[in-house]
């Protein structure tokens, strides 16, 4: 097991100092934590660092994530900090990749302190993002779905797919799952995966088919573009949507006609109206921030008849929440590496002396 302040002395060369290390999570080692804690009990415990987070939103410096696009995508910066630590996150968003044999959606991200700015985690977040998108899903579901919920319907069986699987059922025991992707490679590749959890699944040839009998509608397809996964007649009283694909302007998932008919929750506005379904409506039309129902400001579900709308995105207190819960895991199961990635000269001004020292 590594610790914090073990390192390997190479020959007679000067050997960086404690202050010189970051603990480093790589994919694998996010893989090996995640397979030793169990990845519901992981998705759980993510996902009780999300909803503490979100009870004090009105302590963190928030901002919209910082958003470079281009023809093939996406590449953003998601920051968020509170009074103690500061945490980035770095990810992409290239629908073409898989075809290219890349991942749509890559990420890394960073936990600094904000008392002398030095970072504390470096991580991978390729993973650990499909893990919080889960849990913050699943955290809003518990407060919106209909209750007693037995059957999700996922529409777009990709990379997210298990995940959302995993997290409604440690969150809410949903084991029932009915199936449709465009692609029925992917929900035959999905299938496999969910029955080898011991989930009870069924692969339907249409949109139609898969929402049928279910409680929960989750849409988490990949393509940049306006499109219309649910149409209106699709979508009857009662259900909880949870979308999770339209995450950047000009690429949503629902026909306008269900945001009317819905109650709208949402992370944060100010980045949902550009990104989110709702860019479809009015800039004034009416929502509620997920983080006044968990502080109990606003109610979440009314009624049974009600229709619920999770219109996520993913914000970035999310991947501030994942770095501090990777963080305490990274402590107590020790599955990182040290990585030489501050430089800390013996005279804090003399840089250029340690420079040529290491010569």
């Amino acid at each position: 097991m590594t610790t914090l302040s073990d390192h390997t002395p190479s020959g007679d060369r000067p050997q960086p100092s404690d202050l010189a290390y970051v603990p480093f999570v790589s994919v694998e080692n996010m893989m090996r934590m995640v397979n030793a804690i169990g990845a519901e009990a992981f998705i759980s415990g993510l996902a009780a660092y999300i909803e503490a987070d979100f009870r004090r939103w009105e302590e963190f410096d928030k901002t919209p994530r910082v958003a470079s696009h281009s023809r093939d995508g996406v590449i953003e910066l998601m920051p968020a900090a509170d009074a103690e630590n500061y945490g980035f996150k770095y990810v992409n968003g290239h629908p073409k990749n898989m075809r290219e044999g890349y991942q749509t959606v890559t990420a890394f991200g960073v936990l600094s302190s904000v008392a002398n700015g030095y970072p504390v985690l470096l991580t991978e977040m390729t993973v650990l993002t499909a893990l919080r998108t889960a849990a913050t899903s699943a955290v809003a579901a518990r407060l919106l779905a209909p209750q007693g919920s037995e059957v999700m319907a996922m529409i777009g069986n990709g990379a997210q797919c298990e995940f959302q699987a995993l997290a409604f059922r440690a969150l809410l025991g949903i084991n029932r799952l009915r199936l449709y992707d465009i692609d029925p490679a992917a929900t035959a590749k999905a299938l496999r995966n969910l029955e080898a959890q011991g989930f009870e699944v069924t692969a339907c040839k249409s949109g139609q088919e898969a929402v049928e009998g279910a409680q929960i509608i989750t849409t988490c397809t990949a393509d940049k573009q306006y499109a219309t996964i649910l149409t209106d007649n699709m979508v009857g009283e009662g259900v909880h949507i949870n979308a999770i694909g339209g995450d950047c302007p000009g690429k949503t998932e629902l026909h306008r006609d269900i945001l009317l008919r819905s109650e709208i929750f949402v992370e944060y506005p100010p980045q949902t109206r550009v990104e989110g379904e709702i860019q479809q409506l009015d800039p004034d039309h009416a929502v509620t921030e997920l983080w006044q129902v968990m502080t109990g400001a606003v109610p979440g579900r009314r009624d049974a008849k009600q229709i619920t709308l999770f219109d996520s995105v993913g914000f970035a207190i999310e991947d501030f929440s994942a770095l501090r819960f990777v963080l305490d895991r990274v402590k107590e199961t020790g599955h990182f590496d040290k990585l030489d990635l501050l430089a800390d000269p013996d005279d804090p001004r003399d840089l250029f002396g340690m420079l040529t020292r290491a010569a």
